[in-house]
């Protein structure tokens, strides 16, 4: 088990650090490389993944319902808290809800369980960004569009990826392989640029880091374990799910405070203090994981 453990998080730690000491050395343009790779390489593996017809997304239906619990849900019960705390509901909730399925959730579920895990990781990466592009942004700015919310390259390639699915048109195989190829830079990219975002840590607002690191986790996991118990899902999406539910805040979290001035520097301290408390959460989590068996 612990072998598992270690091959699943040293290729993360290993490819985040790489990040990291390159970031310390140069100053590599983090900003562009993540509009490159949210607007071409992770709509081509999500496209790729959901018009597969070797991936049946009716299977998938209440995955993408406990996903959708876990992450409203995480806001619900961590009101409470933030009241009690008196801490701003715009700066707190949304690190807390919507959480990092891209830059961490695909890699380790993919090096955890195996490529037969990514259609899962896909699925919860869709349901967490399409929620954060609507309801996310509507917590920050209740006066924006709805169509500006998902007038996102990802959410083009979601609806055509599951039309393509649920149509049954089969794609030539040199299609699939050219979008996988394209697609498969965004994993090793979103780990590179989570760690050179990781020394920007601000421990000014510490605090509220550690708050948001023990928080974060928890009301996902405390959420995910009825949902496990009353769903009848298979082995890999519980596995996926546990793992998505104990996932730190998304490093998109402090890019979107920053566009809407909402106290960014305190947000990045929630999603990167949570990121590095990730280090203990996901082995831990991973480790009840593989010794419950569910694989």
């Amino acid at each position: 088990m612990i072998a598992q453990i270690l091959a699943t998080m040293l290729p993360v730690f290993l490819i985040a650090g790489c990040g990291a000491l390159y970031g310390r050395y140069r100053t590599p343009d983090i900003q562009g490389l993540n509009l490159l790779n949210m607007e071409l390489f992770v709509p081509m593996l999500v496209f790729a993944v959901l018009a597969d017809q070797q991936a049946p997304l009716q299977h998938y239906g209440w995955l993408a319902l406990a996903a959708t619990v876990v992450v409203l849900g995480s806001g619900i019960i961590l009101y409470p808290l933030a009241r009690v705390l008196d801490l701003n509901l715009k700066t707190f909730l949304p690190p807390m809800m919507f959480n990092n399925s891209g830059n961490m959730g695909i890699p380790l579920l993919v090096l955890a369980f195996g490529e037969a895990a990514l259609p899962a990781a896909i699925v919860l990466f869709i349901v967490e960004m399409l929620l954060h592009f609507s309801v996310g942004l509507y917590m920050l700015d209740p006066h924006t569009s709805v169509l500006k919310r998902l007038r996102q390259p990802i959410v083009f390639a979601s609806i055509a990826g599951l039309a393509v699915n649920f149509s049954g048109v089969a794609l030539p195989s040199w299609l699939l392989e050219a979008l996988n190829m394209l697609g498969g830079v965004c994993i090793p990219l979103m780990l590179f640029a989570l760690g050179v975002r990781m020394l920007d840590v601000d421990f000014s607002d510490w605090k509220l880091g550690m708050i948001g690191a023990i928080a974060c986790p928890l009301s996902g996991l405390v959420l995910a374990w009825p949902l496990i118990a009353f769903l009848d899902l298979p082995g890999l999406q519980v596995a996926a799910l546990w793992v998505f539910a104990a996932l730190p805040p998304a490093v998109l979290n402090y890019m979107v405070a920053e566009q809407y001035r909402q106290e960014p520097h305190k947000v990045a301290s929630l999603v990167l203090i949570s990121n590095l408390g990730s280090l203990v959460v996901m082995p831990i989590v991973l480790g009840l994981v593989f010794a419950a068996g569910y694989l």
